[in-house]
């Protein structure tokens, strides 16, 4: 079987080991390298030709951005998936627009590590679960900042989350919307803060406003 060549670049020695003979147990993978640092990261990757670079976005003096693109730019057929602590929503986007491939948070299991290595090197992008509500809001706000119709027709809405975004609007709890819809209230609560991470909201009271600015 070919195997996928993989680059790693992370200042933690533990980890970078530990990751590296994770993945050289694998049939498909063989680590070309794993490095501590940037320094010559192109020269690298030249030498040992690697299909995927993964690399840590939280070391010191990092700056993902200038060097993903210069890796893009140089090394074009070149995959990077970067790893991490939970990023804001803006380095989502800024991640995805410097080229990346994927995302693997720090906490990844070994079963999500290669999931989404084995996923970039057919060509495919991935993004934790956990993530895709705040790049999907930020899809939102564009299309509504770009004028491309209200908020509510940026973003992708149930039925049920319509009828607790009115019911919210008239100032009913989560108790008292269960009843009215006979669901358990641990429903209403999960529908709640999918509404909230979908319009990029934090409170009730935003839910109501934004309610009156739609005319829902």
């Amino acid at each position: 079987m070919k195997k996928n060549q993989i680059l790693i670049i992370d200042d933690n020695c533990i980890l970078r080991e530990d990751i590296t003979t994770i993945l050289n147990k694998q049939e498909d993978m063989h680590v070309v390298a794993a490095l501590g640092n940037v320094n010559n990261i192109l020269l690298r990757a030249k030498q040992t030709k690697p299909q995927v670079i993964l690399m840590n976005v939280n070391m010191q003096g990092f700056k993902e951005s200038s060097i993903v693109e210069s890796i893009k730019k140089n090394i074009p057929e070149v995959k990077v998936i970067e790893m991490g602590l939970v990023p804001s929503q803006s380095d989502i986007v800024g991640f995805i627009e410097t080229g990346v491939s994927g995302f693997i948070l720090k906490d990844a299991t070994v079963k999500e590590y290669l999931g989404t290595l084995r996923s970039v090197t057919k060509g495919e992008k991935v993004l934790p679960p956990s993530l895709t509500g705040s790049l999907f809001s930020h899809v939102a706000e564009l299309a509504l900042k770009k004028g491309k119709g209200k908020m509510i027709n940026a973003v992708r809405m149930t039925k049920r989350e319509l009828e607790i975004i009115a019911l919210i609007a008239d100032g009913q709890s989560n108790k008292e919307i269960a009843r009215q819809l006979i669901i358990a209230t641990h429903t209403v609560k999960s529908h709640v803060h999918n509404i909230m991470e979908k319009l990029a909201l934090h409170t009730r009271l935003q839910i109501a406003k934004f309610t009156y600015e739609e005319n829902l």
